[in-house]
């Protein structure tokens, strides 16, 4: 089987739709003409989980999803169909929520000494003075002394184990605190065994203890401590009534298990602590998500090591490498993957701003795609609709446009809101470092803060990538002196010298260990802050045209050129020829096809002006008050537009997620249910309005066509251009969802099944003439997944890609180009302007006969009309059958 897929499927698991249900699937897939089955993470992950990124124990299979047998069964029900498996891999953090992570359990119980101290990114001496060795759990509903004091933290024991339980939470208790509470049982029951278990515990090396020899006699001894205490407890009666007695003791005095709690390697806390205090990395701000130090051998070794095993024994041939921008060192980390699977297909989730380049130093295919999405959105955008649509939005919203305040606005609010313990973390280390630097030290912990708060904001990308003992690229210089610049003239109040002084340590031009570490720590920083800030705060903010809020995606970009979307092909063609190529993902914010109707919006900016103005007008019935706010409702009003027709529960259940993510009037963290319930109410009522159902659908159905040779056109290209293509699971009909969790509900795919099916004798206009089953787009994807595996070398690393230019009236309004020589892809873009009327425009065919696989139509080369080719079906997918005389 060849390295790179030919194309992949993706399969979101959870447990109601399991590894087996995947084994269902696969004859199917091989019909459509999938090579690769592309899955979400399976390796054991929090119980319930629906997406499989909250791995607590990387040695083993999913139990929900049917473990290691069904596994098997469905590495043999893809061998079985001359098929292979990509398998999306998540590096850098781990869940840890409750006690099923049994490394971070370790961590709790042992503190510094446990075997996995190292494994995640904590800093152990981070917080306050009073609270040293000590890991901060927020996950207390109000303040410590006030839960303790109520009587909700209570101590139990079980097998041999003493546990502190906090309603669903459990958390362990350090057998070297466990001397006084043992000679109290001790002294109640007599029983000598327990008078000596109490002096084992007092005489067990301290949790602060990183000595090899001491952790491993630590390690010994507490299993032995755990086993004779299970025994005695089970055999003697006398010693579980006084052991209950104890417990009933000291559950009943706040005093007592404070000071019991106290001596723990951790500190519970109120929840909302974790925004400014928490001394640990999380995967952005999620708390049950602990950040891993992959860049330790043995940590790498231990996630990977089935991952590893399977690529070896053949089973898996492609890894999809989840955020690896929350690495310490990326490169690193993929030159480690490449040494394990040097021969294995490996593509990496990062997104790239305008302008970025992937690294030339990481050793992978390719991105996930993100970047060629938003180029391949870009074309169907017209940008004459840019000023209308601003003029649009600003008067609706009574918001600027302004695209790029608002992102500063918002990745400084995420900064200090979301992400303040990350920011706290880098500020101490701030500290540290000027105190050691005399020119510095007068700075106060503010103006550091301050500082790093600014310049963070400011940068331009996801992170830089300045690693030890490696030089800095020109690129990475060149983010850094554009952040050092912004924040200089964002805050006047900014020393000139300290910023200088900052933007030599992220440069790595002031020596030392804990200045090095600073460097690698700010660019843990910057990626959750672009992520959160832009993703998850400015795109649910800025609605001038939704469709192009979409991750990766610059919503001031508004159109791409076709000359600059061949260029840009020509650039992966050389570069990347065989990274991953999507249009939809489980985390896109709309799928493919929303977008494409929504795009139409840029054609028709007067007539949707127009249209928003009356339903705003007819509406104002339904308004509770000023509720929803102008901004919200115009973002609902392209939700209605491009979702159409869509259910009232999917509609409010987004609109929760989009207020709350908004963090305007409310949000995750501090929830408005007034206003929630106001936006809510207002989306049912007009939902109920007959009046107004009917002027939506008037303004949609002229458009639904159009919206779909939108999405025909984007997908064969997806199929096409350099690069694998990837089907989200069930884009290969058409598909209306929204962002998670709307784009994973369940896919009918015996419904699929039976269209493929039906797709082996109709003509093209018998296709057409079920459109609404989704059987053109189904149509474009079985004949051109076919091409591809026929014609290899065209679609391969090494076939060409080259732009072919239409000429005439029309000529703006198609996009053609060549691969490998054999193969010609055309299609029309900005529809609605073309008004179905491609004037005098022709397509110069190569020479030779050329046959058109969505049509059936026999080609000779030469000036052949756009018109007459694309009549009988909106794309063309040409493959020479004759050489060239």
């Amino acid at each position: 089987m060849p390295a790179e897929p030919l194309a992949t499927y993706r399969l979101q698991l959870h447990p109601g739709f399991t590894l087996d249900d995947a084994s269902d699937v696969v004859p199917y897939l091989a019909q459509l003409g999938i090579s690769h089955v592309y899955l979400s993470p399976f390796l054991q992950a929090a119980h319930g989980s629906t997406h499989g990124y909250d791995v607590v124990d990387p040695s083993r299979v999913n139990r929900e999803l049917g473990g290691e047998e069904a596994r098997q069964r469905l590495s043999a029900a893809l061998d079985n169909a001359g098929m292979g498996q990509v398998l999306d891999i998540v590096p850098n953090h781990m869940a840890i929520a409750g006690d099923q992570n049994p490394w971070w359990w370790d961590v709790l119980e042992n503190g510094p000494s446990s075997r996995y101290a190292l494994y995640f990114d904590v800093d152990w001496e981070s917080s306050e003075e009073r609270w040293p060795n000590k890991v901060l759990l927020p996950v207390l509903g109000d303040h410590y002394g006030r839960v303790l004091e109520a009587g909700d933290l209570q101590l139990r024991f079980n097998e041999g184990l003493f546990t502190l339980h906090y309603h669903e939470h459990r958390f362990p208790i350090d057998p070297s605190s466990l001397s006084t509470l043992l000679q109290r049982v001790y002294r109640r029951s007599g029983l000598e065994l327990l008078g000596f278990l109490a002096e084992s515990c007092a005489r067990l090396p301290r949790p602060q203890v990183t000595a090899l020899d001491l952790m491993e006699r630590r390690q010994r001894d507490q299993q032995v401590i755990h086993r004779l205490l299970d025994e005695s407890f089970r055999k003697d009666a006398e010693a579980r009534a006084a052991v209950e007695s104890e417990l009933g003791w000291i559950n009943g005095d706040a005093d007592a298990l404070d000071a019991l709690i106290d001596r723990q390697n951790y500190r519970l806390a109120w929840w909302k602590t974790a925004a400014q205090d928490l001394g640990y990395r999380r995967f952005f701000d999620i708390n049950d998500l602990a950040g891993l130090r992959v860049e330790r051998r043995e940590v790498f070794e231990a996630i990977h090591a089935l991952p590893i095993r399977w690529v070896r024994d053949g089973t898996v041939q492609g890894l999809r490498v989840d955020h690896p921008d929350g690495l310490r060192d990326p490169a690193q980390y993929f030159r480690r993957l490449r040494e394990a699977c040097p021969g294995a297909w490996i593509v990496a989730e990062k997104i790239l701003e305008t302008g970025e380049q992937l690294r030339e130093d990481w050793s992978i295919a390719g991105s996930t795609g993100y970047d060629f999405l938003n180029r391949l959105q870009g074309l169907f955008v017209d940008p004459s609709g840019e000023l209308p649509l601003t003029w649009l939005y600003e008067e609706i919203s009574g918001d600027s446009a302004d695209f790029h305040a608002l992102v500063l606005e918002s990745k400084h609010q995420v900064l200090r809101e979301l992400l303040g313990s990350e920011l706290q973390r880098l500020a101490s280390l701030f500290v540290t470092i000027c105190e050691r630097h005399r020119r510095h030290r007068d700075y106060s912990r503010e103006q550091l803060y301050q500082a790093l708060l600014e310049v963070a904001t400011c940068f331009p990308v996801y992170r830089t990538y300045v690693a030890s003992g490696s030089d800095v690229t020109e690129a990475d210089a060149g983010y850094v002196s554009t952040a050092i610049d912004q924040a200089r003239s964002q805050s006047s109040q900014l020393d000139d010298e300290l910023l200088d002084f900052l933007q030599a340590l992220l440069l790595l031009r002031v020596e030392g260990g804990l200045e090095t570490e600073f460097a690698l720590r700010f660019q843990q920083l910057t990626g959750p802050a672009m992520a959160k800030g832009v993703e998850d705060t400015a795109f649910y903010r800025f609605h001038r045209l939704a469709a192009l809020n979409e991750v990766g995606g610059d919503p001031e970009r508004f159109g791409m050129s076709v000359d600059d979307f061949h260029q840009a092909c020509l650039h992966s063609c050389r570069r990347h020829p065989t990274a991953m190529l999507a249009s939809s993902t489980h985390d896109t914010k709309r799928s493919e096809d929303v977008r494409a109707r929504l795009l139409l919006l840029s054609e028709i900016p007067q007539l949707w002006g127009r249209a928003v103005r009356d339903w705003i007008h007819h509406n104002a019935r339904h308004r509770s008050g000023d509720w929803p706010d102008p901004a919200t409702e115009y973002l609902l009003y392209q939700t209605l537009m491009g979702t159409w027709p869509i259910e009232t529960e999917r509609v409010t259940a987004y609109l929760e997620k989009a207020v709350r993510e908004a963090k305007h009037h409310t949000s995750w963290t501090q929830q408005n249910p007034d206003y929630e319930r106001a936006v809510q109410e207002f989306a049912s009522r007009l939902l109920s309005d007959a009046e107004f159902r009917e002027k939506m659908e008037t303004f949609v159905a002229p458009l639904v066509s159009a919206g779909r040779v939108n999405s025909l056109a984007q997908t064969l290209i997806k199929c096409t251009a350099p690069g694998v293509p990837d089907i989200y699971q069930g884009m290969e009909l058409w598909d209306l969802s929204l962002v998670d969790p709307d784009n994973r509900r369940p896919v009918d795919f015996e419904r699929r099944r039976l269209l493929l099916s039906a797709l082996d004798t109709p003509s093209p206009a018998q296709i057409l003439a079920r459109a609404d089953e989704g059987l053109p787009k189904l149509w474009v994807l079985r004949e051109a997944l076919a091409l591809r595996r026929k014609r290899r070398e065209a679609f391969g690393p090494e076939g060409a890609y080259e732009p072919i230019a239409p000429r005439g009236e029309k000529a703006a309004h198609a996009v053609a180009y060549l691969r490998g020589g054999d193969v010609l892809v055309l299609v029309p873009r900005l529809v609605l302007g073309l008004d179905d009327d491609w004037k005098d425009t022709v397509l110069p065919l190569p020479p030779g006969r050329w046959n058109n696989r969505l049509s059936g139509a026999l080609l000779e080369g030469g000036d052949q009309s756009v018109a007459e080719i694309l009549a009988p079906f909106p794309v063309a997918l040409l493959e020479r059958v004759e050489e060239k005389p």
